[in-house]
């Protein structure tokens, strides 16, 4: 029986080109809207799948995603974002995409068609049964990604994979099958816009629910982010503030001091 991709399947609008401005904003917007409830879902998937990761990041393993195009790109995207946002090293969360990082500006398409060269990307990294890869594929079928999550299973490591349609070969080829099913895109076979939004959400769910339980958070707030810029001193000052009862001039000089809102806390506490 031959794959159907949901992804591909025709738009539920036609004659875009005819439509105001307000109609396909509104239309675009209706289907938004489907993306959480279809997350929602595969929490008990996404629920697995950080379980792993908190666990073999206890003991030093990483977490690695792999994509092509757009769903390499998110995967590149989200793991940038965890050095600045919770402060770890560049090195816990790694994002390999096909046609390397020019394909983050210029598109690689072919890159994608080769099934062995992201295990040899991977290997590169001494990937090993302490880590864990989450493959990105829209519509499920990419080689790059589907060699790579078979020759990891075959060596012990945590696989999982993030795909906008059902039962596709590169779930198969997975551990742990995460599928928000979103349906057929605005513009037939898009699968940047609805497709594209559900899996940023389901990397940032398993992003910052991993970093929350590796005690990268404290009460609601980024404590271990980066000072990489004004705004950032000035939200970490802020946070001292609020829990030392500190004036802001003191929790800014604390915080330069100190390097993070997490350190400052803990060595004006220890001095008390």
């Amino acid at each position: 029986m031959a794959f159907i991709k949901i992804t591909e399947q025709s738009s539920l609008y036609n004659n875009l080109e005819q439509k105001s401005v307000l109609e396909i904003l509104t239309e675009i917007n209706r289907e938004d809207r489907k993306v959480a409830f279809a997350v929602q879902k595969t929490i008990p998937e996404i629920e697995k799948l950080v379980t792993g990761i908190v666990e073999r990041m206890h003991r030093g393993g990483r977490l690695f995603y792999i994509g092509a195009g757009t769903s390499g790109r998110l995967g590149v995207l989200d793991a940038s974002e965890i050095p600045p946002t919770f402060g770890m090293p560049d090195t816990y969360v790694i994002g390999l995409i096909a046609g390397g990082d020019v394909a983050l500006r210029i598109p690689v398409e072919a890159a994608e068609d080769n099934l062995d060269k992201a295990w040899e990307e991977l290997t590169a990294h001494k990937i090993d049964e302490n880590d864990v890869l989450v493959g990105i594929a829209a519509s499920g079928t990419t080689p790059y990604v589907i060699g790579a999550l078979r020759r990891a299973r075959e060596k012990g490591i945590l696989t999982a994979a993030i795909s906008c349609n059902p039962g596709s070969p590169v779930a198969a080829e997975a551990e742990i099958k995460i599928e928000p099913i979103v349906g057929s895109e605005y513009v037939t076979g898009s699968t940047r816009m609805k497709a594209g939004t559900a899996q940023k959400m389901v990397l940032n769910m398993i992003t910052t629910s991993a970093m929350i339980k590796l005690g990268r958070v404290k009460g609601n707030r980024m404590v271990n982010m980066q000072l990489t810029n004004q705004k950032l001193v000035d939200r970490g000052a802020r946070m001292i503030v609020d829990e030392l009862g500190l004036s802001y001039e003191q929790a800014k000089n604390l915080l330069l001091l100190h390097g993070s809102v997490k350190n400052a806390i803990d060595k004006y506490k220890n001095r008390q």
